[in-house]
């Protein structure tokens, strides 16, 4: 069994809170200021990871949101804005800047001629799949402190909890 850590940073904070102003329950504080310091570390982590593949975070998320389409590869511009939630013109510019870099190519929609498909090419194919599997083990590193029954009990509070703000 895994002992739990001393006091830390987030700890000491809450003890001056609670020094300095008794009459405020501050635990939701420690929860949101603990997963606020993990986003901020993780992020920094899988960030460290995709540049290592010449990705930013947001380049992997297009282009495993390509991958995960299955074959062939291609999705259209709303199905990837649907998918990735986020703004038109924010895609726009993803999708430009991932095809200078060689990685995706707009191809002719054969269903409707009025539009185009988003498809990886050879190398940004090549690239994803490098790069989730990298990916994939650097997550798995990240989370080695935590046991089994412990990941399921931290995904099921953390799935509840998304569900009651979403």
């Amino acid at each position: 069994m895994k002992k739990t850590p001393d006091a830390d940073h987030v700890d000491r904070i809450l003890a001056q809170w609670r020094q300095e102003r008794p009459d405020l329950d501050v635990e939701p504080m420690g929860i949101m200021g603990r997963l606020h310091r993990l986003a901020t570390h993780l992020g920094r982590e899988v960030e460290a990871v995709l540049l290592q593949h010449g990705l930013s975070s947001s380049a992997f998320d297009v282009l495993a949101t390509l991958r995960r389409a299955g074959k062939p590869y291609r999705l259209s511009p709303g199905e990837l804005l649907a998918m990735t939630m986020v703004s038109s013109g924010t895609m726009t510019n993803r999708i430009d800047q991932l095809e200078k870099a060689g990685f995706v190519e707009r191809i002719a929609n054969a269903e409707d001629r009025r539009s185009v498909l988003i498809a990886l090419t050879d190398k940004g194919l090549s690239t994803v799949e490098d790069a989730v599997t990298a990916h994939v083990a650097n997550q798995h590193r990240l989370l080695a402190a935590i046991g089994e029954k412990d990941k399921a009990e931290f995904n099921r509070l953390l799935k509840t909890f998304l569900a009651g703000i979403e």
